[in-house]
């Protein structure tokens, strides 16, 4: 015999015992009478599987143990009272637990609830973690004023464009076929030279490279870099992110007098402009 079913039938929220089948007659002592202990989950591991695999297949119990959801939150209250449950609480169970049981299921509920607080606790730190750590990581690299629109993203935050204005050796040229004008600053450092490239009047899609062209022949990539279909810097465009220029950054092993002019070039091998030093 099941120990456990005095809580399935009866209760307030509850539909009441199941009926039969069409002869009308109530169904005795059986799996429907667990729902109750099920919900409140002092069933051992052996009857809850069972339970479980009869609950696959039985509509009455599936909504009894819905009704039953309210138990819980019930059982929280109490456990955040300091002694014994009111008697109204207590009057309105028509099955109740030994004091024992009942402390026990008061314990198990307050114990879940402070596990989900945890978890909350920890899902908001993780979220909090991101957000400090986001910008860190997703810098802009393009450029133009604060008074931009909505569409360019960390301007202030772009190092390439920061380490531009900071170099104040710089050459530029525009190149008269294709209109894309390029400046290009530089500084002297010990492993050679560190250039950022200002590109306007580029149009996408397109993949470019920076190149460095030595006095002695030598040529040097400082960087590769795609342009969206939206392309960079083109005064006519419809949104600031294209109005902006593109700020690209990278190294060259050659020290500044030793470069002869910049180049930059499509992956296809068409020059857009040619800078010289």
């Amino acid at each position: 015999m099941n120990t456990y079913g005095g809580y399935g039938a009866g209760g307030p929220g509850m539909s009441g015992p199941m009926q039969g089948a069409q002869g009308g007659g109530s169904v005795g002592p059986n799996e429907h009478e667990t729902v109750g202990a099920y919900a409140l989950g002092i069933l051992d591991d052996a009857e809850a599987t069972a339970f479980e695999a009869h609950l696959a297949t039985c509509e009455w119990c599936a909504q009894q143990l819905d009704e039953l959801a309210g138990m819980e939150p019930m059982l929280a209250a109490l456990a955040d009272l300091p002694g014994a449950g009111t008697p109204s609480i207590g009057e309105s169970l028509s099955a109740r637990p030994s004091p024992r049981l009942a402390e026990k299921l008061v314990d198990e509920v307050a114990e879940r609830r402070a596990q989900k607080r945890r978890r909350g606790m920890y899902m908001v730190a993780a979220a909090a973690a991101l957000i400090v750590g986001g910008p860190l990581v997703s810098v802009a690299a393009t450029g133009g004023d604060d008074s931009g629109g909505g569409n360019v993203p960390l301007q202030a935050s772009s190092p390439a464009k920061a380490a531009f204005d900071g170099m104040p050796d710089r050459v530029t040229a525009t190149d008269p076929k294709t209109k894309v004008s390029a400046t290009v600053a530089m500084e002297e450092k010990p492993h050679g030279t560190d250039a950022v490239l200002e590109l306007k009047g580029v149009k996408g899609p397109e993949k470019c490279s920076l190149i460095a062209v030595g006095k002695n022949g030598e040529r040097e990539t400082l960087s590769n870099w795609s342009v969206p279909n939206w392309g960079y810097g083109l005064p006519d465009a419809k949104t600031e992110q294209a109005k902006n220029p593109l700020y690209v950054q990278g190294g060259a092993a050659f020290t500044p007098n030793e470069i002869d002019h910049f180049e930059i070039m499509t992956f296809d091998g068409e020059l857009l402009a040619e800078v010289d030093v």
